[in-house]
């Protein structure tokens, strides 16, 4: 029951462009929805029913008073929860425009270019789906997800899920939580396994202004490079290996250098394949037969949400850079930052990064908590791009590519670095 209590006169919400399309319309009434947060007083008005909703519903009744804009004309609300009425003109606070809800990242990236912009995301978990939803933040408009997976408890300590989302497809819940932080975003969802719906990864690809692939196999990295290559479009890739202690990105760029020339030909070998849950360690023999589940399940842990972060924030940036290309915005000079391919990150001195320097090292030593950028050079006998006589590069790439210069950033060459072994996440 939507009544005055200890929390005061109840709080109405409404969508601004549901309003002004109901009071532009010839309509003199409307029935609609009303999603009630118990026990707060809060309540969110809509004019048709969502897909999901916590919390009592109630069925509202919309009526217009005064003029035809909203600048002059109010809404009357009738809400009948449990078969009583709250009936009233309720103050009702309007859910600004797109372009206000983000007014504080103007001077930063072009709006106006985001919300047209069209990002793929493969892959929506502990990478994935924050990547996702910083997106839907900074104000990308058009998302298209995908995966095939429901969440998990496993996933709830480095997800954007939480324990309410249990068993729901995660296309599912990572479309929600983009809504609720920009309601105007359009969302595809497609909660398929791209190895086996290759038509739909083409299709998908070719719609895409980026690729951001966040999946956790090399065979569905090697089918979307490819597809990457045939449509050129950029692709984002990050990955964090074992026990989250480091891991790297790698931007595709049409021309460049393709994924397979960073991870070999020898990429569907499963010594080299992601460890991501008990059955795959096994399968690739990273774990014995002979050990125990309780040993496996600490193996395969990932690490902290706090040590993917990184990660997930360098692949967004990158995406920003390469979604605001060409337009005058407060993230242009990061395009001359971002020239490099691949770039790597240490989380501690553990492992495979044992011998780098501390924090603070000023001996010339890569330090861990800190990216190194470095050009990787398309090899002539990549089994994916190489097969392909030439690749002509675009105008946009061309000067970018031009830069990349000796192959060495920051003083750093990729053979000073440890290899990437045993990626996860």
């Amino acid at each position: 029951m939507v009544t005055e209590n200890d929390f005061g006169k109840p709080v109405f919400y409404i969508n601004g462009e549901q309003v002004d399309a109901f009071l532009k319309s010839p309509d003199k009434t409307a029935v609609g929805y009303g999603y009630e947060w118990e026990g707060e007083n809060v309540t969110h008005l809509h004019f048709s029913p969502l897909a999901h909703a916590f919390g009592k519903v109630h069925k509202v009744s919309f009526a217009k008073k005064g003029g035809v804009h909203p600048a002059d004309a109010t809404i009357r609300v009738d809400i009948h929860p449990d078969g009583a009425a709250f009936v009233g003109d309720v103050e009702v606070t309007t859910i600004p425009s797109r372009e206000n809800l983000y007014k504080r990242n103007k001077g930063l990236i072009e709006l106006d270019i985001l919300a047209n912009r069209r990002v793929l995301v493969i892959g929506l978990g502990s990478g994935g789906s924050p990547i996702a939803l910083d997106l839907a933040k900074a104000g990308v408009g058009q998302f298209a997800l995908a995966d095939f997976d429901r969440v998990e408890l496993h996933n709830l300590s480095r997800h954007i899920c939480s324990l309410k989302d249990l068993g729901r497809l995660k296309t599912d819940a990572v479309a929600e939580a983009i809504l609720g932080k920009n309601p105007y975003a359009q969302v595809d969802k497609f909660p398929i396994d791209v190895n086996k719906n290759l038509d739909i990864l083409d299709d998908q690809i070719t719609r895409a202004d980026v690729v951001m692939v966040c999946t956790d196999n090399n065979l569905s990295r090697y089918q979307i490079s490819e597809l990457l290559v045939k449509h050129r479009k950029v692709g984002i890739f990050g990955r964090a290996i074992t026990r989250a202690e480091g891991g790297d990105v790698f931007v595709y760029r049409p021309g460049g250098p393709c994924y397979i020339c960073l991870l070999g030909n020898d990429w569907y070998d499963q010594t080299a394949e992601e460890i991501t849950n008990e059955a795959s360690a096994r399968r690739s023999g990273r774990i014995a037969a002979y050990m125990s589940a309780e040993d496996a399940e600490a193996f395969v842990q990932v690490g902290l949400a706090s040590d993917i972060e990184p990660i997930n924030n360098m692949m967004v940036k990158l995406a920003l850079v390469e979604l605001s290309k060409g337009t005058e915005s407060g993230i242009s000079s990061l395009e001359d930052e971002f020239k490099a391919n691949y770039y790597i990150w240490a989380n501690r001195r553990d492992r495979q990064y044992a011998n780098w320097g501390s924090f603070h090292n000023t001996d010339g030593m890569p330090t861990i908590m800190k990216w190194y950028g470095i050009d990787i050079s398309r090899d002539p006998n990549c089994s994916l791009c190489g097969k392909i006589e030439s690749l002509t590069t675009d105008d946009t790439y061309m000067e970018s590519l031009k830069a990349m210069g000796s192959g060495d950033f920051s003083g750093l060459n990729l053979d000073d670095l440890p290899p990437i072994d045993n990626p996860d996440t």
